[in-house]
C-alpha cells in the first residue's frame, strides 16, 4: 500500500491503473462510482481530490477523464488524444462528432511525432477486417494530407467512413479491406479528415 493511503484509496488507485493499462482510458467518475458502489459521482470525485492532495494522482483542468500519475509526467511522450465518437468501417454513414473523453497513449512507442495533430475514433463495422481493423477498435488518426494507400477517415458526399485511400488515373476513391464491400467513388466531394497512424485494441 502506498504511503498514507487508506485501503479504499489504494483500491481506487489500483483500479485506475488497471483500467488505464487494459483499455488505454481512465475511467470516468461515473464508472468509478458504479465500480465501488458509491451513492453518487460526488463521492468518487471526493476520493480523487483526496488522492490529488496526497500527490498520488494529478488531474488536468478542463478534461473529464484526465487523471495522470506523477511518475508519468517525466514521460513526455504520454499524450491525451481526444476521442470523437464513432466511425463506420462499413457503409458510409453520418458519424457523431461529440467528444467522448480521451485516450492516453505513448506516442514514442507508436512512432508518432510529438507535434502531430491527432484524434481518435471508435470503429464500427467489418469493412476493414482484412486490414486487421475490427469492430470496437480505436483508431488514432493524424490531420495531414493522405498518400496513395493510406487508411483514412474520410467525408465522402457528406458521410464519414474509414477506408483505404486509393488514387487511380489521377482520381481518388475509397476502398474497403473486405471483398464484400464495394469501392466508394465520390459523386460530389471527398474530404480526408485524418490518416491512420495507430490502432488500439482492448485486451480480451
Amino acid at each position: 500500500m502506498s504511503q498514507g493511503l487508506t485501503s479504499r484509496q489504494q483500491e481506487i488507485v489500483d483500479y485506475l491503473k488497471d483500467k488505464q493499462r487494459t483499455t488505454g482510458l481512465m475511467p470516468s467518475t461515473r464508472e468509478i462510482q458504479h465500480y465501488f458502489g458509491f451513492a453518487s459521482q460526488t463521492a468518487a470525485m471526493s476520493h480523487l481530490r483526496a488522492l490529488e492532495r496526497k500527490g498520488v494522482i494529478q488531474r488536468l483542468a478542463g478534461k473529464a477523464r484526465a487523471v495522470i500519475f506523477p511518475e508519468e509526467l517525466d514521460r513526455e511522450q504520454i499524450v491525451d488524444i481526444p476521442i470523437y465518437g464513432n466511425i463506420a468501417a462499413g457503409m458510409a454513414q453520418d458519424t457523431e462528432t461529440e467528444r467522448e473523453g480521451c485516450v492516453s497513449i505513448d506516442i514514442a512507442s507508436l512512432g508518432i511525432p510529438r507535434n502531430a495533430r491527432t484524434f481518435a475514433l471508435k470503429v464500427r463495422g467489418h469493412s476493414m477486417i482484412d486490414a486487421h481493423i475490427c469492430n470496437g477498435d480505436t483508431v488514432i488518426l493524424e490531420f495531414r494530407e493522405p498518400r496513395n494507400g493510406d487508411i483514412v477517415a474520410a467525408l465522402i458526399d457528406g458521410e464519414t467512413t474509414l477506408k483505404r485511400y486509393v488514387v487511380e488515373k489521377g482520381k481518388p476513391f475509397l476502398r474497403a479491406e473486405n471483398i464484400e464491400f464495394p469501392d466508394l467513388v465520390p459523386a460530389r466531394e471527398l474530404i480526408i479528415q485524418g490518416v491512420l497512424v495507430a490502432l488500439l485494441r482492448k485486451a480480451a
